[in-house]
């Protein structure tokens, strides 16, 4: 039997991580958006310019709280590699393999 028929990971795993990835861009200019959109009915409802930039900041906040999120899940990720003995040398030492200066 081959080996990727003996671990527990799906399939297409990869894939989805690369979608996952590619969504991240996407949920921050969707995010974006809606701030835009959301000023836009504010100052309509209240007639004041200055809502429009609080929809915009609070699209930004959203867009800033996407890329956060999509960090501390790929920091989880790799954190878990430090037990894997393909990369224990790597997480002990660091990558010396570009110091030729030395």
């Amino acid at each position: 039997m081959s080996n990727e028929l003996n671990t527990n990971e799906p399939k297409h795993q990869g894939k989805l991580r690369a979608l996952d990835s590619l969504s991240l861009g996407i949920s921050m200019v969707v995010a974006v958006a809606l701030g835009v959109g959301i000023g836009l009915l504010l100052k309509d409802w209240t007639g004041k310019t200055w809502t429009l930039w609080i929809g915009v900041l609070l699209g930004i906040l959203a867009a800033f709280n996407n890329v956060y999120k999509a960090y501390k899940r790929a920091q989880k990720e790799y954190e878990g590699m430090e037990n894997d003995p393909r990369y224990a040398h790597r997480a002990k030492y660091g990558d010396q393999s570009n110091d030729d200066d030395n």
